[in-house]
């Protein structure tokens, strides 16, 4: 079969499941070669491959006039809804937290909009412009290289860095390494897997109309850059092509793969908004003009990509991208939060506000262990200070059922009160039940947290002698931004670990 002048293999289709997903992928059923032998070890790379883009192939195309939300809308709503992939330098989970290059541009470009940013997780290519064309995100931000097709279809951010695309094989050294290539010329006849609709792959194919020679081109859609190296890494597959920045990072813990052959010239990275936004983009462009040359950025690509700390936290146990792990308690987590009908990522992420996963955390005010529970409270569920992680985490949740209940005997309805027992944890019971009456004095929503019942939590000590105050003054703000930073840290959660 010849598309564009490339010939390409015939496959074969077929499903399988892998980490509660079920995916199709296809499989070359009439290659002789080493890979095709291999064909039991292709099979655990479960992603679809599809293996043909016919000459008239384009990206989705965008109406102009069919989303209208730029600038002026995105101030209105109060947030800026972005895409990124989940990859170890542009975002990522480590000891809990929200981290990556990506993601730290995107919330200093939202901070100065005065807005909260809220970020989508994807690392098909495909899909992250799917939803930007539907209006579903505002701007995508997992670094897209500039090229003339996709220039057709979004308007691009002056450039954030530069990068080219790399052959990622196994050193020749290494046990089981296939043939060593050296130049694009080499390319010719062999088997190479890239992540779908990626710069990688429309390379690979220019490249294979220039040498005049068959590329089997595999695209694999939902993988990125690290994904496809682990896959060689392990012998997998034999040769992918990604872009160097996510090679040079990765390749520090694959001590066995060879990364150094340049398949493109340097490429201009960019974040991609729909022309339907000129003002986003306007605004976008001078941030990057004021934000690009500080010292603040220049300490980030640092941090990121060239600090052996980043390095040693990608080898550490607490470095999670697409393990589907938030902390070494998960397991206890998931079978607490059975107990109180929640989903363990929320769980993990109160205890993570609570004592950054430190079982033996003491607080200046004699809080202890995962849960932070004080004295009595601990007594009262049984536990002493050698009480393990797995009794800790039950007492708290333990607690956390209590509240639940005393909450829905005020009558809180169950779609929102996650955050009132939250902050009942936090501030205790009664001053949640004092907010819950102010609310109600002065015309507010009770049964809402978001905007009403968290209006008199932050500003309770102003109401202290209001005659339905029956618990006294509260620093409220504290507490406010508890259930804000455990609720936007479990959809941080909640992006990258499947439940």
């Amino acid at each position: 079969m010849t598309y564009c002048g490339i010939k390409i293999a015939t496959f074969a289709a077929a499903k399988i499941s892998h980490k509660n997903i079920e995916v199709q992928f296809m499989i070359n059923v009439g290659l002789k070669s080493k890979v095709a032998k291999r064909g039991h070890k292709i099979l655990s790379i479960v992603l679809i491959v599809l293996v043909a883009f016919g000459c008239n192939s384009q990206q989705h195309a965008v109406n102009k006039d069919d989303i209208s939300h730029d600038l002026k809308d995105i101030l209105a709503s109060g947030k800026l809804v972005a895409v990124s992939g989940f990859n170890s330098t542009g975002y990522f989970i480590y000891k809990g937290e929200p981290m990556g290059y990506q993601y730290d541009l995107l919330r200093d470009f939202a901070s100065s909009l005065g807005v909260k940013l809220e970020l989508v997780a994807e690392n098909d290519v495909e899909k992250a412009q799917a939803m930007l064309e539907r209006g579903e995100v505002d701007l995508i931000a997992n670094g897209l290289t500039i090229t003339a097709e996709r220039r057709n279809v979004y308007s691009f951010t002056k450039p954030i860095g530069q990068t080219r695309q790399v052959l990622v094989q196994r050193r020749a050294s290494t046990p089981d390494a296939p043939e060593h290539v050296s130049s694009t010329l080499e390319l010719a006849g062999r088997i190479v897997y890239v992540q779908q609709r990626s710069a990688s792959e429309m390379r690979l194919r220019h490249v294979a109309e220039e040498i005049g020679e068959e590329i089997k081109v595999v695209p694999l859609p939902g993988v990125d850059a690290d994904r496809l190296m682990e896959l060689v890494a392990s012998g997998e597959i034999d040769y992918a092509v990604c872009d160097e920045i996510a090679a040079k990072v990765k390749g520090e813990t694959l001590p066995q793969l060879d990364c150094t052959v340049p398949v493109s010239f340097m490429q201009n990275l960019a974040w991609a908004v729909r022309p339907s936004s000129p003002k986003l983009l306007e605004r976008i462009n001078e941030w990057l003009d004021g934000y690009l040359p500080t010292a603040h950025h220049r300490l980030l690509k640092h941090r990121y990509f060239d600090s052996p700390s980043q390095r040693r936290n990608m080898n550490s146990d607490y470095f999670y991208v697409t393990e589907g792990r938030v902390s070494q308690w998960d397991e206890y987590f998931k079978q607490s939060s059975l107990k109180i009908d929640w989903d363990w990522r929320l769980v993990a992420s109160m205890v993570y506000q609570e004592s950054r996963f430190k079982a033996n955390a003491v607080s200046p005010r004699g809080a202890s262990g995962l849960m932070q529970l004080m004295p009595s409270t601990a007594d009262y569920f049984g536990l002493d200070e050698d009480a393990s992680p797995r009794l800790q985490i039950d007492a708290g949740v333990r607690y956390l059922r209590i509240l639940d209940r005393k909450l829905a005997r005020e009558g809180v309805p169950e779609h929102d009160r996650k955050k009132f027992v939250l902050a009942a944890y936090n501030a205790g019971f009664g001053h949640v039940l004092d907010a819950i009456k102010l609310a109600q004095k002065y015309g507010r929503n009770p049964n809402v947290w978001d905007g009403n019942v968290e209006y008199f939590i932050a500003h309770k000590s102003e109401y202290a002698n209001d005659p339905v105050v029956k618990h006294g003054r509260l620093g409220g703000v504290e507490t406010l931004n508890y259930v804000r930073e455990i609720m936007e840290r479990y959809q941080h959660y909640c992006n990258i670990v499947m439940q």
